[in-house]
C-alpha cells in the first residue's frame, strides 16, 4: 500500500468550474443535442485528465498528471504527516479563525492518520484570504478502494486488496 499526496490552490472562481472538476460521462450527448452541448462535452473529456483542478472524487487524482503529486509514501503514517504539516503551513492564511482554531486542526489531522491507516483517502478544502481556496488530499493506491479499476499514476505496484477496517 502507498499514498499520493496533492496540493492545489488557486482562485475561488477557478475552484467552482465543477465542469472541469468532475469525470465526464462515458458516452456523449444523444443524437439531435445542441451543438454547444455536444462541444461542451468534448472538452471536458479532454480537460478533466490533465486540468490541475481539483476532483471532486477524491480518487480520480489518480487519473491527473504524475506531476501534480506532492509526495509519496509508503506508510499512512508518513503520508498523515504530510497532510498535517500542509495545514500547519496554511493555518495562518484561513479564511475563518475556526478553521485556524489548533484543536480543529488537531482533529482533522488524527482524523487523516485513522482513515488512511484503514486505507481510505483523505480530503479537505477551506477558503484562504484573497478570495482563494486550498484543497488538500492523500488518495491511497492499494488500490483505492473507492475506484479500484484506477491505475496507480506514478506506475508504482499495488496490492489487491486494501486493509480492513
Amino acid at each position: 500500500m502507498h499514498h499520493h499526496g496533492y496540493l492545489w490552490t488557486g482562485p475561488k472562481q477557478r475552484f467552482d468550474d465543477e465542469a472541469l472538476r468532475r469525470p465526464p460521462p462515458p458516452y456523449l450527448p444523444p443524437d439531435g443535442s445542441r451543438p454547444e452541448l455536444v462541444q461542451r462535452h468534448r472538452e471536458v473529456k479532454a480537460e478533466f485528465p490533465v486540468v490541475d483542478l481539483p476532483p471532486l472524487e477524491t480518487a480520480y487524482w489518480l487519473v491527473k498528471p504524475v506531476q501534480l503529486i506532492r509526495g509519496t509514501w509508503d506508510g499512512p503514517k508518513e503520508a498523515a504527516a504530510w497532510f498535517t504539516e500542509q495545514l500547519a503551513q496554511y493555518a495562518p492564511r484561513f479564511d475563518s479563525a475556526s478553521d485556524r482554531d489548533r484543536a480543529h486542526l488537531t482533529l482533522l489531522a488524527g482524523s487523516a492518520a485513522e482513515r488512511l491507516s484503514c486505507g481510505g483517502d483523505v480530503s479537505h478544502g477551506c477558503y484562504l484570504q484573497r478570495p482563494a481556496f486550498l484543497s488538500l488530499a492523500v488518495v491511497c493506491c492499494s488500490p483505492n478502494r473507492s475506484a479500484p479499476e484506477l491505475p496507480c499514476p506514478s506506475g508504482l505496484p499495488t496490492p489487491a486488496h486494501a486493509p480492513p477496517c
